[in-house]
């Protein structure tokens, strides 16, 4: 008798980015119409609307990449421990930069948190190359929407960091 569905692990897994976008959503709710409406933003920027179903679209791609690694190396095991644990951590840098930017309003701090959260993505994304290269794939987009992401904070933090 099959006690978890077949199916449920690579659900968690997709589920499991959410848990951080939901929380941080909670803080970016409230700190938009106050705080971060009144800052300079370049003309690129693009319009508030269009955060959350991108960042829902990456995490949920995202998270079926290492659905992929870890059905790939059989669950958790010493194998995993590198792609893996280096995919915890950029989560856990990804999570960290709603509260640092919009939580804290410190804007370079949130920038050396984007480009923390990069240099870990980019090395994911390397560790995972080798081991199923869909999985590989799948963190692109978030690689390019960090590449964004992060020009955006550059240039919100240079037009106003001296804003009290």
């Amino acid at each position: 008798m099959e006690v978890v569905p077949a199916w449920a692990p690579a659900v968690g897994f997709m589920l499991l980015p959410h848990a951080g976008g939901f929380l941080g959503s909670r803080i970016t709710k409230r700190e938009i119409p106050t705080w971060y409406e009144t800052l300079q933003k370049p003309s690129w920027c693009p319009p508030n609307w269009v955060f959350a179903p991108v960042w829902g679209t990456l995490y949920t791609s995202m998270g079926y990449g290492s659905y992929l690694v870890w059905k790939e190396l059989g669950g958790f095991s010493e194998k995993s421990v590198v792609p893996l644990g280096l995919y915890a951590g950029n989560l856990a840098l990804n999570w960290a930069w709603t509260p640092i930017f919009f939580g804290a309003h410190k804007m370079g701090w949130g920038l050396v948190t984007l480009l923390l959260t990069t240099g870990t993505a980019t090395a994911t994304t390397a560790s995972w190359y080798n081991i199923n290269k869909t999985a590989a794939y799948l963190m692109v987009p978030y690689l390019a929407w960090l590449s964004l992401a992060s020009a955006l904070n550059y240039q919100i933090w240079k037009e106003n960091h001296s804003k009290k």
